[in-house]
């Protein structure tokens, strides 16, 4: 089953935006994405990937990476302002 919104761009957009702020925590703690990925208990390609935001991110992913970073993971439902109802 694959998940879609109206539109791709904002799934698309939302995976970027989630990457961006991966590596911006990283380079904070300045750490590379190998030990990121140490520390996650995961790969580097797999840090690669979700900092380049071009698929969805797994949330147990997330939720290491979030840890590893000392950051809380924040998951957010507000309604919409721009579109009207599906």
């Amino acid at each position: 089953m694959r998940w879609t919104t109206r539109d791709d761009h904002d799934l698309s957009d939302a995976y970027r935006g989630i990457g961006e702020q991966v590596a911006r925590q990283r380079a904070r703690h300045r750490l590379s994405q190998r030990q990121l990925a140490e520390l996650c208990g995961t790969t580097q390609s797999a840090i690669a990937r979700l900092e380049g935001g071009s698929r969805a991110p797994r949330t147990d992913t997330l939720i290491r990476v979030a840890d590893a970073l000392d950051c809380e993971l924040v998951v957010r439902l507000r309604p919409r302002t721009k579109r009207g109802k599906r």
